[in-house]
């Protein structure tokens, strides 16, 4: 005999359906029941109805119960309302969902077009369905999935780049300066211990945060959580991306938030044990959904996360052997820091508290072809490579970092190289040795006389997205490099002025009307009539219409230290700020 779970399984369902009337009943009643009487299958006897019976029972059940209506044909509206707001354009109650996808995706390319809608008479139809629309389809697709789409490396004008320097703000060494996404005011913090507020459109100077002091104690009597700003150099500053709160760090080991519309401190976290040495908002615009994430590096090893919607602390990020120097981030939930003279850089995913690792300190080699030259080949080989002089240099501190896109970032060291790298490969994909020159000092020795050493990389920044980017040292220029389309290297393609120490760098995309509010900003006419006009695809020159912002802190000195000075005429401690236009 089968058994007589399977057996009546059947007839417990049919059962359930024609007794209806009778109450509920539940499988494990009829279950209980039949095993009461044997276990041996037998059938109930109010089951032994045939199949079409019971279907015409079924069917008869829901035909005379006319009073009873379903949910899904009931109105759950209010009765005041007009039933047309809950629509959707004109939506049909017998729409398929396909239909519904068509509709809504026809609605989104009317969107567009207005969008994208100028002057009567500039442009025909075809046009705009042709490129404009295909190509800002393909701009939405781009930016949701996190890759580089800009390339625009190749369209600005490098040799006519207006510029803005601040004057006698702070008196020691600049070591951050950070400009609002909307571009209207510019920060920048001092060795001194205050951070200035800066009128982009005009450079005057508008607030200046003061260093707080602190009484002289003995032993433990100098507490510093009450005190409403920092008591020590400030080493970082980072601003939101809607521009309302500024983060700044330092040497007093607290994460300090300000109101930067109201010029007010805000509150101080603690928790690090060591100085505040990088600072990085989530470049995601804050909503319900996404809250405003503040990530912080210290010389304490490790990395905090603050939510400052609700101000609060969220978690510790550990790992690093060394002193984090740098953070950057994106929109997603992702995080590069570099960690010093651990030689590593790690790719922290939050949501999956997991972190990838990816070891540095690779030798680059330098060769001096003027010297190989002036040697003279005995065997009357080709002079090259073979006999120039050539130096090693091997990577000892990775100092700074910079995210290209979700899955691509640079870093610096102090050997002088740039190095490219991928999520992807645990290596470097790319490495630009000595990207910034030899340092030469005269020693006053007897055996060495001159010292030769590379300039290490100071500051990394890119354009979000896009394939350029910028680095930094004390050579006294800014050099901007192009990503490869194929991301496997890159390139110089310019130079810009800065003298001094170069210790912060930032990009950033000003709104449209900005060069005609900042005369500072705008393109002269000289400049216009003697650059020849450039050749340029339709989406380059829709990504670089607009002029993009350089900003750039620069000190006499480095941020974490004084090993390394330039004083003379010309290095000041500022913050430069430089408009590049694109080539018309």
């Amino acid at each position: 005999m089968p058994d007589s779970f399977f057996a009546t399984s059947k007839n417990r369902k049919r059962k359930r359906s024609t007794t209806r009337d009778d109450g509920p009943s539940t499988s494990k009643k009829a279950a209980r029941a039949v095993k009461g009487k044997g276990g041996k299958g037998r059938k109930p006897e109010g089951a032994t109805k045939k199949k079409g019976t019971a279907d015409e029972e079924l069917s008869d059940a829901t035909q005379d119960d006319d009073e009873r209506d379903g949910i899904d044909e009931m109105d759950l509206r209010a009765p005041d309302v007009d039933p047309n707001a809950y629509e959707s354009g004109e939506e049909d109650e017998d729409e398929t969902p396909a239909e519904k996808r068509l509709r809504l995706a026809k609605m989104y390319l009317e969107s567009v077009k207005q969008g994208l809608s100028l002057a009567e008479g500039e442009f025909d139809a075809a046009e705009i369905d042709r490129e404009l629309i295909s190509a800002r389809l393909k701009q939405d697709v781009l930016e949701h999935s996190g890759k580089i789409h800009l390339f625009v490396a190749d369209i600005f004008d490098l040799s006519h780049t207006p510029s803005l320097r601040t004057k006698r703000g702070h008196r020691f060494s600049v070591t951050a300066a950070v400009a609002s996404h909307d571009a209207r005011w510019l920060y920048t913090s001092g060795k001194e211990g205050s951070i200035i507020k800066w009128d982009l459109h005009t450079g005057r100077q508008v607030h200046t945060f003061h260093k707080c002091r602190v009484d002289k104690g003995k032993g433990k009597s100098r507490e510093t959580g009450d005190l409403s700003g920092h008591t020590d150099e400030i080493w970082a500053l980072a601003i939101s991306p809607d521009g309302k709160y500024l983060a700044s760090g330092g040497k007093d080991r607290r994460v300090g938030v300000w109101d930067a519309e109201k010029n007010e401190w805000v509150k101080g976290f603690g928790g690090h044990r060591d100085c505040i040495s990088a600072l990085a908002f989530r470049k995601a615009q804050p909503s319900l959904q996404t809250p405003t994430q503040l990530y912080s590096g210290s010389y304490d090893r490790t990395l905090k996360l603050f939510d400052l919607s609700t101000m609060g602390y969220v978690e510790t990020l550990f790992g690093h052997q060394d002193p984090v120097l740098s953070i950057d981030t994106l929109r997603a939930e992702t995080a590069v820091s570099a960690g010093g003279r651990d030689k590593t850089v790690r790719f922290w995913k939050v949501p999956e508290e997991t972190q990838l690792v990816f070891r540095g300190g690779g030798g680059s080699k330098w060769y001096d072809d003027l010297d190989g030259m002036e040697e003279d080949n005995a065997e009357g080989r080709p002079k090259g490579k073979d006999t120039s002089k050539s130096e090693r240099f091997i990577e000892g501190s990775i100092e700074c970092v910079a995210m290209i896109d979700e899955t691509t970032f640079v870093s610096g060291g102090d050997s002088g190289s740039i190095s490219l790298w991928s999520t992807q490969k645990k290596k470097p994909i790319f490495t630009q040795a000595v990207a910034h020159g030899m340092d030469i000092s005269h020693e006053d020795t007897e055996d060495v006389a001159i010292v030769r050493k590379p300039r290490w990389v100071t500051a990394l920044a890119s354009l979000r997205y896009s394939d350029l980017f910028a680095s930094g040292s004390w050579d006294g220029e800014i050099r901007l490099w192009k990503v490869d389309q194929k991301l496997k290297s890159f390139s110089p393609i310019g130079t810009i002025p800065a003298l001094g120490v170069v210790n912060s760098l930032q990009f950033l995309t000003p709104p449209k009307d900005f060069a005609s509010a900042a005369s500072w900003a705008s393109r002269t006419s000289s400049a216009d009539a003697s650059e020849a006009p450039v050749q340029t695809t339709g989406k380059q020159a829709k990504a670089g219409s607009a002029p993009v912002l350089l900003v750039a802190g620069v000190g006499q000195e480095t941020r974490f230290g004084r090993w390394i000075q330039r004083k003379g005429e010309g290095h000041v401690n500022g913050a430069l700020v430089f408009a590049l236009h694109p080539r018309t």
